[in-house]
């Protein structure tokens, strides 16, 4: 099909659009609204800086070219910088759609209906959240983070002189866990985003930029294969010879040596979680939820809702553990 008719077609959803109808940006999650259509461009505006873009229509026809060359699906991290606005409009086509979990813009034979619209510009950008799917994590760091939030809303995390020395140890211990448990789903979320970042461009989202980099990790070959490398290049022996430290432990415990004989030792003091309370954990939770079922807030409904399922599935378990099959 001619662009031409794409482009009136794509002219005709952008006036069809409520003035206060708020899009956004596939990747960065960047709000925007359209001001004016013309016969060569569309303008926007985007809604938290207010700086205008005119968007011109022989980049639409590029970014076209690009999805049919590509098969009928792009892949949107293939998106040139700046140019993220372009495919969130030509997505009101009924012809393109965007699939924000597989990060692709599709050319389909049928009419799509799913856009990118977020309702008004009057939407603060949490009404946005709140509106979008939101299911509770099977993650073991969600529970933990849940009870975190709520011993720092307690005590004030800027005044730790101040706290009880138990308050300090609850917060210590969660914060522990929280790092240890979103340090593995930070490995699992890295190993997903190297299969998709391709480049050494910085790829951005809402809250930061990510970018694929490498690092080498050396390790030495056989002894005997490095001292005859380097004693052919004029290295002596002695010059690379070193105190192998195994060895010297080693020697340590067949002789009447002491380790102040040949360590320089230094103490440090540090704190070390030893153990955790889980079923405190799981009293808290309960606790948690007794508060909820008194607020007469409208967005504490929803989270007692998902408190009642936490507390659903901690029933079914024989030993408490935090968010392991929280549901």
């Amino acid at each position: 099909m001619p662009f031409t008719a794409s482009w009136r077609t794509l002219l005709d959803e952008c006036e069809e659009l409520a003035a206060d109808a708020t899009l956004i940006t596939p990747l960065s999650e960047t709000r925007f609204r359209l001001t004016d259509t013309q016969e060569h461009r569309i303008n926007i505006e985007f809604v938290d800086s207010g700086d205008p873009q005119p968007l011109q229509r022989e980049q639409f026809e590029t970014l076209a070219e690009r999805i049919t060359d590509a098969g009928g699906t792009f892949e949107l991290q293939r998106l040139p910088p700046d140019a993220e606005p372009y495919a969130a409009v030509l997505s009101l086509h009924p012809r393109y759609e965007i699939d924000d979990r597989e990060g692709t813009l599709t050319e389909t034979d049928e009419p799509t209906t799913s856009q990118l619209i977020k309702g008004a510009t009057t939407q603060s950008a949490d009404d946005q959240d709140d509106a979008a799917d939101r299911t509770e994590p099977d993650l073991d760091v969600y529970a933990d983070m849940l009870l975190l939030i709520d011993a720092l809303e307690r005590h004030d995390p800027t005044a730790l002189e101040d706290c009880e020395t138990p308050v300090l140890i609850n917060l210590y211990t969660l914060l522990s866990d929280v790092q240890r448990n979103a340090g593995d789903l930070r490995q699992d979320v890295r190993e997903v985003l190297l299969g998709r970042l391709h480049h050494d461009q910085p790829v951005h989202g809402q809250y930061g930029s990510v970018q694929r980099t490498s690092r080498r990790n050396r390790s030495l070959k056989d002894d005997d294969e490095v001292i005859g490398v380097l004693e052919d290049a004029g290295i002596p022996r002695e010059r690379i010879m070193a105190v192998d430290r195994e060895k010297v432990d080693d020697a340590l415990d067949v002789t009447d040596l002491s380790e102040s004989a040949v360590y320089e030792i230094e103490a440090s003091e540090y704190v070390r979680k030893a153990d955790v309370d889980e079923e405190h954990k799981e009293t808290r939770l309960q606790g948690l939820k007794d508060q909820l079922a008194l607020s007469d807030d409208p967005d504490a409904e929803k989270l007692r809702q998902e408190v009642d399922e936490l507390e659903q599935r901690i029933e079914e378990l024989t030993e408490f553990k935090p968010g392991t099959d929280i549901r």
